[in-house]
């Protein structure tokens, strides 16, 4: 992002509840005002319905639900109308994925809050969408590819279930999610849009 005086960073824990109004702080401390946020979480602990321990999926809604929304609850204040709020989901809002339980769980809850606070913050001209990612080129992916024991056969097997044969590049998200921050995405509310190459299976 080009670093200071363009973009600077504070390292929090959304799971911890003094983290929203530490970001919210210095977020209006060096830019003066805030038109907009994309919050996006940490995966929470992999595991099936019935292996995942009770530790997990608490510290998931913690992770997952819980922190987004203390954001939110602090940044809103300092939102007038134009702005704009992100939440990075995942296509587990409309598909579960495999050994990814908790997420399957919870980020459809934090879709339909997403829809809520749509309402809710519509008559303010403050708009709330969800991007659901499918199979982008991160780290995370690449650890989950590596954990499985054979990266390269992993990879290839979750393109040959994309209709484009590929997974995506980093900057392909981010040009979606910058669009639908912006001014030109003016009436796109309440709305979750995949970035996924079509390997959704649901509308």
């Amino acid at each position: 992002l080009g670093g200071a005086p363009a973009a600077t960073g504070v390292a929090a824990d959304l799971a911890d509840p003094s983290a929203a109004e530490e970001l919210v702080g210095a977020a209006v401390d060096r830019l003066g005002r805030v038109d907009g946020a994309l919050i996006s979480v940490g995966g929470p602990t992999p595991g099936s319905v019935l292996d995942v321990g009770e530790d997990a999926w608490r510290a998931g809604v913690d992770s997952v639900l819980l922190g987004p929304l203390r954001l939110v609850r602090a940044l809103v204040p300092h939102l007038g109308e134009g702005a704009a709020i992100g939440f990075v989901l995942s296509t587990s809002v409309r598909q579960p994925i495999g050994h990814l339980a908790v997420s399957n769980g919870l980020r459809p809850g934090l879709a339909m809050t997403a829809k809520a606070l749509a309402d809710e913050l519509g008559p303010r001209g403050i708009r709330v969408f969800g991007l659901l990612p499918g199979t982008i080129a991160t780290d995370r992916i690449t650890e989950i590819e590596q954990a499985s024991g054979d990266a390269a056969a992993m990879r290839a097997a979750s393109e040959a279930a994309i209709p484009l044969r590929r997974v995506g590049r980093p900057e392909e998200f981010g040009a979606v999610a910058a669009f639908a921050l912006s001014p030109a995405a003016s009436y796109v509310t309440g709305t979750m849009l995949a970035v996924d190459g079509g390997v959704t299976r649901a509308l």
